[in-house]
């Protein structure tokens, strides 16, 4: 019996180490990517773009963030707002702003009882409004950090380049929740920003998104999955964003700020739809995306089993002691640079829980996958 015991511990502590290396891997291949990585110099000044932002009953946020996003410091760029579907005051909040901002344009979806679309509808039709080669997303609920978002993200444009990639964060605010979701935009960032630096662009958030309109029509826009009701970011960078043609843009004067779900159950639901689109991404994105979590849930599993048999325990806590250093280490230093202060220590509890609770909200997508989700 101790025999067996003895050789069931050993592979519990050989699969415990390989779990850690795989661990390591990510934190310094990828997660570290974007510290290491040279910004490098602006390529061009004022490049004309075009910002499109879809909004649906979003009266309130408009009033209170479209002002930064009208006054950046940018010589050539329109705004074009497609009021989709609005039955707030969203109309007259824009009417505000176009007779003092005269880059401002407004495109109007109205209802129709026998048409009903997703965002990518509304997204398509503020590109088609657009002038401007280089095409600059983002949401009505958005702010940008600073009056240098537009000459930021723009600046990387070439012939070569198509895609840029930005950072799209969440007000700080009061609970767990709130600290939760930051952590998790942080992460999140630090994975397709830093698989992005290393070659394997795979997706980027809406919320700061650039690329070419020519890209756009010359791929058919949002190609085969348009019917999904998400996947205008991500999906479609996860088509056609190549290591040739993207980069990532990570300055914080280039990051925006978004209002994050003050309730679980509104996070919940915005989750579902988001994760709707990670079955449609390519084969070696999933496997990397999935590896991640599984090793880490792993990790946690036959640490304390080894803990609790306390078989060899100097070599074990050795092991968690290198991997617990290089997630401080590694997580700091994306906090700094993505301006997400204050997370380190509720990162060492969420570390443990998110595998798991983005399991759960998998396994709900599965289990209703005839569920009708809306953009708004």
């Amino acid at each position: 019996m101790i025999v067996q015991d003895n050789i069931y511990l050993s592979s519990v502590l050989l699969v415990f180490g390989l779990s850690v290396l795989i661990q390591l891997f990510y934190y310094l291949c990828f997660y570290l990517a974007v510290e290491l990585h040279k910004h490098p110099e602006n390529k061009q000044h004022d490049t004309p773009v075009s910002l499109v932002i879809c909004a649906r009953n979003e009266a309130e946020n408009l009033r209170n963030f479209l002002p930064a996003v009208l006054e950046q410091k940018h010589s050539d760029y329109e705004v074009i707002v497609v009021n989709d579907c609005s039955d707030d005051n969203t109309f007259d909040v824009l009417g505000q702003y176009l007779m003092k901002y005269p880059h401002l344009k407004v495109s109007t979806v109205h209802k129709d009882p026998k048409f009903t679309h997703n965002k990518k509808f509304a997204q398509f039709i503020g590109i088609k409004a657009s002038k401007n080669e280089i095409l600059l997303f983002t949401d009505a609920d958005c702010r940008p950090e600073s009056d240098r978002w537009l000459a930021g993200m723009t600046s990387h444009f070439d012939d070569k380049t198509d895609f840029v990639l930005g950072y799209g964060g969440y007000f700080k605010g009061k609970g767990l929740l709130n600290k939760y979701i930051r952590y998790e935009s942080m992460t999140t960032a630090m994975q397709y920003l830093g698989m992005a630096v290393r070659g394997i662009p795979y997706m980027g958030v809406g919320r700061n998104l650039a690329y070419k309109r020519s890209l756009f029509f010359r791929n058919k826009g949002f190609g085969q999955h348009n019917y999904l009701i998400s996947g205008d970011d991500d999906l479609f960078v996860n088509q056609n964003a190549t290591r040739e043609n993207t980069c990532v843009e990570y300055r914080i004067e280039t990051h925006t700020r978004s209002v994050p779900a003050s309730r679980i159950k509104e996070w919940f639901k915005q989750k579902k739809r988001h994760l709707t689109t990670a079955r449609h991404y390519k084969p070696g994105n999933k496997l990397l995306l999935l590896l991640e979590p599984v090793s880490r849930t792993i990790f946690y599993i036959a640490l304390a089993i080894l803990l609790v048999n306390q078989f060899f325990l100097p070599y074990v806590v050795s092991i968690l002691g290198i991997r617990l250093l290089t997630q401080v280490f590694v997580l700091g230093l994306a906090g700094k640079k993505l301006n997400e202060q204050g997370l380190i220590l509720y990162s060492l509890f969420f570390d443990i829980f998110s595998p798991l609770i983005t399991g759960i909200i998998h396994a709900s997508n599965l289990m209703n996958r005839s569920e009708k989700y809306r953009w708004k």
